[in-house]
């Protein structure tokens, strides 16, 4: 059961909740009520603070200032603990972060329990652990053998898993981060289901985070909107609709005062045809860009922006349609076969995937040409390529001592400036910028700009993955929006708008 028992209510009420991170105000004066037994949808842009707002409730965030009530009973929750104790609990977006891989369903499940509530036991009952397991699975109606390795699962298991766990403890508040991201239409009709259950069965409230429209008129009561980082609407799904969230969700925001030059476009140099993943990380995708075009491809958390980008990279394999560059089929099996075949990627995790950290800058901007910098019988010629990255520094307006800094020591621009630098002496023809303006500020932005409209200028293709939509308006010729791992329209960008982006995004017909 949950801790309201017989289905007695619980109010939830944070008042003017407000929190500060350095030369960000990221929440201003927001309060946000609801109900247990409640499901309520929490939505807003990139950056509008709905996750920060959740992150106070569970107890991550706790330098805010303002109140938090359970009913006309002021309560303090200073840490993620606390927040468990009081019944309210998270299932993040990332759910492999939050599982341990090698551990089995069940052990997963009574994660908490075995390590909060050992006390001085030395022995762990694992026979108890699985039973319990199974029976908070059969609660939700999932069959999940609770002896199965976690790896072996598929991301709609692991989030049930998630859940699980969430529910092994008496909840009052249960909040659902981007749930159905990962998931398919089928999965997520399953995760409707067991959300239903919680919230009408068990008198759990539901605080629902998703940029899925169509999936809130389907599940939520009531919406609370949210825009850079205030509270600007709140009403009952059944008073909305999408094209009334949209224009709440992005009020009079305007596109950024970038212009992109008129760039003559030339031949076709990238077609994608039918291209399916694997393991549908993508699905059927037409796709082409033309010499000195730069194409946007948008959508919301979870579209499969990123997973486009490593499909055509070659590090997520597909198995349906083909590449063509300059209407030569090219080989997708690896990212070493595609940088052989004129292919370049500057990833969303710069820090973890696009440089080397620990690695000085001239390094990083050579990594891709290091063939260009031998000499005889292949030995790298150190000078030739350090005064090669000196002049890239330069060209590229780096800020760094010397050409020795560690990368991971530049600021989040210039580390993209490298990111994208390295690419720049390779033989590439084709250029995927996955989210390349993240966490970098706004004069960086400018400069990165800059410079993938030079790309365009020297005739390559250019597509550019973003869900910042004032973005893509500024730099793009043509959008692609994506929608669960679909391209879903295609649009010339000076003939569209914000509202239409986001209206397709968020699954609009």
């Amino acid at each position: 059961m949950s801790l309201d028992e017989n289905n007695v209510q619980t109010k939830l009420f944070m008042e003017d909740i407000s929190i500060e991170f350095p030369g960000v105000k990221a929440l201003s004066n927001v309060d946000f009520t609801m109900h247990t037994g409640e499901i309520h949808a929490l939505v807003g842009a990139n950056g509008a603070g709905k996750s920060t707002l959740m992150k106070v409730l569970s107890g991550s965030y706790t330098t805010y200032t303002g109140k938090i009530y359970f009913n006309e009973e002021q309560i303090d929750i200073n840490s993620p603990a606390k927040a468990k104790s009081m019944g309210i609990d998270i299932v993040h977006q990332e759910v492999d972060t939050s599982l341990i891989s090698h551990m089995s369903v069940g052990e997963n499940i009574m994660l908490n329990d075995m390590v909060n509530n050992m006390g001085k036991k030395q022995m762990i009952n694992w026979r108890n652990i699985h039973i319990r397991a199974k029976k908070l699975l059969e609660r939700l109606n999932i069959h999940l053998d609770t002896k199965k390795n976690v790896h072996d699962l598929n991301l709609a298991e692991k989030q049930m898993v998630l859940i699980a766990r969430a529910i092994s403890e008496q909840r009052r508040f249960l909040i659902l981060d981007e749930p159905t991201a990962p998931l398919s239409h089928t999965e997520t009709k399953e995760l409707f289901r067991v959300v239903k259950n919680l919230a009408k069965e068990e008198n759990v409230g539901i605080i629902f985070i998703s940029h899925r429209l169509p999936e809130l008129f389907e599940i939520c009561e009531r919406i609370t909107v949210m825009r850079n980082g205030e509270k600007v609407h709140e009403a009952s799904m059944s008073d909305m609709t999408s094209h009334t969230i949209v224009e709440k969700m992005l009020g009079n925001q305007m596109a950024e005062e970038y212009h992109k030059p008129d760039i003559p476009v030339g031949n076709r140099l990238l077609e994608i045809k039918n291209m399916n993943g694997k393991n549908n990380e993508v699905r059927q995708i037409d796709l082409s860009i033309n010499q000195g075009e730069i194409v946007g491809v948008t959508g919301l958390v979870g579209a499969g922006k990123t997973e486009l980008c490593k499909s055509i990279f070659g590090s997520i394999q597909t198995n349906k349609g083909c590449i063509e560059i300059n209407g030569k089929k090219i080989n997708t099996k690896s990212p070493n076969h595609a940088v052989k075949d004129g292919v370049a990627l500057v990833p969303e995790e710069r820090r973890k995937e696009g440089i080397l950290v620990e690695e000085p800058v001239y390094s990083n901007l050579t990594a891709a040409s290091l063939n260009k910098h031998t000499g005889l019988f292949g030995f790298l010629r150190p000078n030739k390529e350090r005064k090669h990255a000196r002049d890239m520094i330069t060209s590229l307006g780096v800020k760094t001592p010397n050409e020795n800094q560690k990368v991971g020591l530049l600021s989040g621009g210039n580390q993209q400036k490298v990111a994208v630098g390295k690419w720049l002496s390779s033989d590439a023809e084709v250029f995927l910028f996955d989210e390349p303006t993240k966490g970098v500020d706004v004069g960086a932005k400018t400069e990165i700009f800059d410079l993938i409209v030079s790309l365009a200028q020297n005739e390559k293709a250019v597509m550019y993955a973003t869900s910042e939509i004032s973005e893509i308006l500024s730099i793009t010729d043509r959008i692609y929006v994506m929608y669960d791992y679909q391209i879903v329209k295609e649009l010339i960008t000076e003939n569209t708008t914000e509202e239409e982006i986001m209206y397709y995004s968020t699954g609009g017909q």
